[in-house]
């Protein structure tokens, strides 16, 4: 009866098209209906939770370990070498204050690491100088036999960058060596503690300035060209020593601006100077007898007014030096004695050389005399740059007289590798031209020259 009643109920509700086109779905079916929607949705939303992990990982910023604690031990700075023999670094500091009696120059020898040659007329008062950097490297074998290089580096005063030596070096220790590249050879004319001849820079340039005296000193085929190099033998036998030293270069970069007699230089090939040199040594005593020579015919001149060649390239000098060194024994009180003389026989030209010096403790004296004969001479061709202060505008003959002196204030303010040294020197020409009358000039002047090692 309920059922009926029910029945009627929703019958009355509900239109009888809708009931009859509603299945009939049991309670079992409709709950596994439920279950699967559930089943499905817990499947989307753990989907949809490993999404958004993988996003929160993305951008997620990478942890990083700050360390606030200084480590235990820093591992000082290395210098990594490449095992190959030893390598040394060291250079000097060379500075000079310069005052001269008056401006100009009686001859053509270079003073300073910031001249090309000489004094100008500008400079009676003067500061030059340069620092020196070294590089040496060494390696020697168990039997004896070694290779090695070094170079040099120059910064001046006047901001320029030059070069000391260049070279590379193999042989037998106390034996025999072959050394190339930009070098000086044997020193034939040495000047003990002098402080006015320059030594650094292109040694073999530049040493003859047209119109000035000229002082011969053994150079021309000594090496450190800025226009060539050098290639040495040398051998050791004993208390002898030989070598054999050979310069190839511009031969007209001897000459300031290639002039040579008032004629301007026409350079046609490089020379090949070649100079030998025996010495022996015993104690304190040395010696030495050397020869340098141009081995190149028509390496360098000029062409005359008939447009003929007039080769100029013709040199050849000889020099002898010996050495008295009482400092091997007694370093405190022993004398350096040195006796040098040199020739040259030159086209159109003859020198003549000769200088003594000594050393005694701190104090050094030293004379050179120069004498300078020349056969032939265009006064017209004279470069301008003499400005009136030339000595040497004719043929004839000059003599020139240089006293040279030095002082050395050793370990200033407690530094062994911090010296200073006074120097001081005077020169004078005597001109005895074959056409004219003869004359005499005179310069003098002193420097201080801070000298530091390291």
């Amino acid at each position: 009866m309920r059922m009926n009643t029910l029945a009627l109920l929703v019958s009355a509700c509900f239109p009888a098209s809708l009931l009859a086109a509603t299945p009939t779905v049991s309670v079992d079916e409709k709950f596994a209906q439920l279950e699967a929607r559930l089943a499905n949705a817990e499947a989307r939303a753990a989907k949809a939770e490993a999404q958004i992990a993988d996003l929160q990982q993305i951008q997620r910023p990478n942890a990083v370990s700050v360390e606030s604690v200084e480590p235990a031990t820093t591992l000082a700075p290395k210098l990594t070498l490449s095992g190959y023999g030893d390598i040394r670094f060291y250079g000097d500091v060379e500075f000079n204050m310069d005052a001269a009696s008056r401006s100009g120059s009686l001859t053509s020898m270079k003073t300073s690491a910031n001249k090309d040659w000489a004094p100008s007329n500008n400079e009676r008062w003067d500061i030059n100088g340069r620092l020196l950097l070294g590089f040496d490297g060494y390696r020697r074998m168990d039997n004896g036999q070694f290779a090695g290089f070094s170079v040099q580096p120059l910064a001046d005063l006047t901001g320029k960058m030059n070069l000391d030596d260049a070279a590379f070096f193999f042989g037998q220790e106390n034996d025999w060596k072959i050394k190339v590249g930009r070098f000086e050879a044997y020193d034939m004319f040495p000047l003990n503690q002098d402080t006015f001849v320059e030594y650094s820079g292109n040694t073999a340039n530049d040493l003859y300035s047209d119109g000035y005296g000229y002082i011969y000193m053994m150079k021309e085929g000594r090496g450190r060209s800025d226009s060539g190099g050098n290639f040495l033998l040398s051998k050791t036998l004993d208390n002898w020593y030989f070598e054999v030293n050979t310069l190839l270069e511009n031969g007209s970069s001897l000459f300031v601006d290639k002039q040579y007699h008032g004629m301007t230089l026409d350079n046609d090939k490089n020379v090949a100077y070649v100079r030998p040199v025996i010495a022996w040594s015993s104690g304190r005593f040395s010696s030495a007898l050397a020869m340098e020579s141009n081995l190149v015919n028509n390496a360098y001149g000029y062409r005359d007014a008939a447009g003929q060649w007039i080769d100029q390239s013709d040199r050849t000098g000889y020099g002898l030096t010996m050495t008295w060194n009482g400092q091997k024994n007694d370093p405190d009180n022993g004398m350096v004695l040195n006796l040098n003389t040199a020739y040259l026989d030159a086209s159109d030209e003859t020198d003549f050389s000769a200088g003594f010096n000594g050393l005694w403790k701190n104090l050094e004296l030293g004379y050179i005399y120069a004498h300078n004969e020349v056969d032939k001479f265009n006064t017209a061709g004279l470069n301008d740059d003499c400005d009136g202060d030339c000595w040497i505008t004719d043929p004839g003959e000059y003599d020139i007289h240089t006293l040279h002196a030095s002082y050395l204030i050793p370990n200033v303010m407690k530094m062994k590798n911090f010296n200073i040294y006074l120097g001081a020197y005077a020169s004078w020409v005597e001109a005895h031209p074959t056409d004219g009358s003869n004359d005499t000039d005179a310069r003098y002047g002193g420097r201080v020259r801070f000298k530091y090692y390291f």
